[in-house]
């Protein structure tokens, strides 16, 4: 099968063969540095290594599958400390920032664009926006992608 074919599924632990869920745990033990060598990993969960290197490019764990990338258009008054504010804003609710566009300001106004990766925030979006629409300096905020 090819790369572009391939299909994924989001499937309940409970309902997988034993031998996917063990390299599931295997792979997490590994990424947590609980075991230095594939070899400890695998005897830590009770898995042959052989079943191990047959599944472990299959599976994964679900934030690497549902990462969420969302960008924001903003329009904030050119004063200090308004984009950093946003910034903050968003570090504080663990938004992880991707990229940011600014426009040179125009009539007191900047264009701003920025790229959120969403998984790990603590709040939804909308709250997000919320927080940041409640900023001084901060005029306009719409959502222009959604990945």
């Amino acid at each position: 099968m090819n790369q572009s074919s391939k299909r994924y599924y989001l499937v309940r632990a409970d309902i997988l063969p034993e031998a996917i869920r063990k390299t599931a745990e295997a792979k997490e033990i590994l990424a947590k540095k609980e075991a230095s060598t594939i070899n400890e990993a695998v005897e830590k969960v009770g898995l042959s290594r052989s079943a191990f290197y047959k599944y472990k490019n299959g599976v994964l764990p679900i934030n690497s599958a549902v990462t969420k990338i969302i960008t924001l258009s903003l329009l904030l008054e050119h004063r200090l400390g308004v984009l950093s504010q946003v910034i903050q804003t968003i570090s504080r609710v663990n938004g992880n920032i991707l990229t940011i566009n600014q426009s040179i300001p125009l009539q007191g106004v900047a264009n701003v664009t920025i790229s959120i990766e969403t998984v790990n925030m603590k709040i939804d979006l909308e709250k997000l926006i919320e927080e940041l629409n409640q900023l001084t300096g901060v005029k306009k905020i719409e959502i222009i992608g959604n990945n």
